[in-house]
């Protein structure tokens, strides 16, 4: 009786503690396939739908390539490509490398600049003129040889954001990363914590975190006026946005721009931190930061 007592309890402790580490393992998914554009959308300026205007967005070598070579000149064919899920409380990883030549007709300032949108609107609600959508971009810049250029900062199309305590409204805000030159592939996390911070890594080095991600910059914000929004493409939307101005980004679609310099995007992954709180359920996970029991599987 007490051998079988015993064995009774190991059983027990052993199936705790399989529950405990299947509880702690984090369950990372792959937003790109690494074979084609399943799941995504493609937006360009002026462009219905999944135009992919000039084969811009190509899969080659298990990568997201974009490319310019069948240009003669840009011609303003700024471009986002879009993740189909919205998502809310999140850790996004990615690699990301620039390579050649900005195509020409490019502004200087996108000279190795590209970037990817967090708590974007979808692409189905972008104006067809509509250059940037409503989000908040962490800004991917290589460096140019000549002096610091840091790059995962925080750029904010139709958005603002808090910093040290106060409302921000500057277009862009640089991180205190590294510089990196060359053609080198380059790490990113950020970790997207609904409407209540958002923080920035790069090379596994903290670089840059703010609060409160909300609809206020650009256009929508009466201090600054209608800036580049109305003049460098059409916002037809514009009224809706000025309407919401300061309401928090709680969620949103991830997409990857295109902005007239050359860049590849792998191991593009994320890791919800939404999700069920039970410690009974099938589906728990000690990690979630935002609870939701409906996802709860029993």
């Amino acid at each position: 009786m007490i051998r079988n007592t015993s064995l009774i309890l190991l059983t027990m402790v052993l199936f705790s503690c399989h529950e405990s580490e299947n509880a702690e393992k984090e369950e990372w998914i792959s937003l790109f396939n690494g074979h084609d554009l399943s799941n995504w959308t493609i937006k360009f300026a002026n462009q219905d739908l999944n135009v992919n205007y000039r084969n811009t967005f190509r899969v080659q070598d298990s990568m997201i390539r974009i490319a310019y070579d069948q240009y003669d000149s840009f011609g303003d064919a700024y471009a986002h490509i879009y993740y189909n899920k919205p998502y809310s409380y999140y850790k996004l990883r990615f690699d990301y490398r620039f390579t050649g030549d900005q195509v020409p007709g490019g502004e200087n300032w996108n000279v190795r600049n590209s970037g990817i949108m967090l708590h974007s609107q979808s692409a189905q609600s972008n104006d067809y003129g509509q250059y940037f959508p409503v989000s908040i971009e962490i800004q991917l810049l290589g460096g140019l040889r000549k002096g610091e250029r840091p790059t995962g900062n925080v750029c904010t199309p139709g958005t603002a954001l808090i910093m040290d305590g106060k409302i921000d409204y500057r277009h862009c805000i640089s991180s205190k990363s590294k510089t990196y030159n060359g053609d080198r592939w380059v790490s990113a996390e950020v970790v997207v914590l609904g409407g209540e911070s958002i923080t920035h890594l790069i090379e596994k080095d903290t670089v840059l975190q703010y609060q409160s991600p909300q609809i206020g910059g650009g256009f929508t914000n009466p201090k600054i006026g209608d800036q580049d929004w109305t003049s460098r493409g059409v916002i037809k939307s514009k009224d809706h946005w000025i309407s919401n101005e300061g309401k928090l980004l709680t969620q949103g679609y991830i997409s990857l721009q295109a902005e007239s310099h050359p860049i590849d995007f792998k191991n593009i992954r994320l890791l919800d931190l939404c999700g069920c709180s039970d410690p009974k359920a099938k589906n728990y996970k000690s990690y979630y930061v935002k609870v939701d029991n409906s996802l709860c599987v029993y």
